[in-house]
């Protein structure tokens, strides 16, 4: 639009309009035909990463059989990329890390796909990431290409991904938990010590009571059901346009932007004091939180029910049940 209404008037200030008729300039767009989406990117991504994951999964199995942490020796960690070409066979050893990871991932972005979906909002198909180590993978991820039109697809959007991914992962800890050795201080003989978030805390006392988490060897499933319970932790947090941070901006716009500044100080604190790799995420989603804000929904005035409101509760109980300070001593 240009700046003059054409009666010899300036333009009325965007923000008059915003706060005295919200109903002309809050109005969603006319439903576009959204673009085309080519498959065989996603595709191709997700073999990799299937082939990435199954090499890993092999490398973990191995070493659980033998009783060792996984990646023990510099060599295993650098083997991944390798061990599809070297060892072709061993591939099947690397099957229930494999697709229990990958099912974690598809079921979260699948979440976040379907709302998308549902409110006729244009994104992509879900793409995963692969990775050479330590897991083979970064996750996966979806591209949302349209604006988000109120705040309560913003809020179904943001909590339908971590709801179903732990729905999934909840009976994968379970298993993995119950499958899982217990070894005498295993953790701290291969020089990798993982933190226990309280789920999984809370599956050791049912199935290996009195057991201290060093001495628990984790088995392969275990193992994949703690990378997606870190995973749904990092994005629950209640900062920019994570997950929480959907969800928090759904809740309360107008305070979302101080919440992430306080939340990304806090990691940047949280890593000094735990584990390093937090401060390093603090800092860039501080970056993030300054120079992208999160944008604003067409309807900006739309209120959540209380539905959406127990939602967001049960988002803040899986945050706290997947959430640890120290999720370990390092990487590999």
């Amino acid at each position: 639009m240009g700046n003059s209404t054409g009666n010899g008037h300036g333009r009325v200030p965007l923000e008059i309009l915003d706060r005295n008729y919200p109903e002309i300039i809050d109005l969603p767009p006319p439903r576009m035909r959204a673009r085309p989406r080519r498959i065989w990117p996603a595709i191709t991504f997700f073999c990799l990463t299937a082939l990435m994951t199954l090499a890993a999964g092999a490398l973990i199995a191995t070493s659980f059989a033998a009783n060792v942490e996984p990646f023990s020796g510099n060599e295993s960690l650098f083997a991944i990329p390798l061990l599809p070409f070297q060892h072709p066979g061993m591939l099947l050893l690397g099957l229930p890390f494999s697709l229990a990871l990958l099912g974690f991932f598809m079921a979260h972005e699948m979440g976040h796909y379907l709302a998308c979906k549902y409110y006729g909002i244009d994104c992509s198909y879900p793409f995963f990431l692969p990775s050479p180590f330590p897991f083979g993978t970064f996750g996966a991820v979806i591209r949302i290409r349209a604006p988000i039109t109120t705040r309560r697809a913003l809020f179904d959007i943001g909590v339908a991904g971590p709801i179903l991914g732990f729905v999934v992962a909840l009976p994968l800890t379970a298993y993995g938990i119950a499958m899982s050795k217990v070894i005498p201080g295993v953790q701290e003989d291969g020089g990798l010590i993982f933190g226990f978030p309280a789920l999984m805390k809370i599956f050791m006392a049912m199935f290996h009571p009195g057991t201290e988490a060093k001495s628990l060897l984790f088995h392969p499933v275990a193992l994949a059901a703690w990378i997606g319970l870190l995973a749904t932790a990092l994005n629950l947090l209640p900062l920019w346009q994570l997950d929480g941070g959907h969800i928090l901006y759904s809740l309360a716009p107008e305070r979302h932007q101080r919440f992430s500044l306080t939340a990304a100080v806090a990691l940047v604190f949280m890593g000094v004091g735990y584990w390093h790799v937090w401060a390093f995420w603090g800092i860039v989603l501080l970056i993030l939180s300054l120079r992208f804000p999160h944008p604003p929904p067409f309807d900006r005035w739309e209120s959540l029910d209380a539905s959406r409101k127990l939602l967001a509760c049960l988002a803040l109980i899986i945050f706290l049940l997947c959430f640890t300070l120290w999720p370990t001593n390092n990487l590999w």
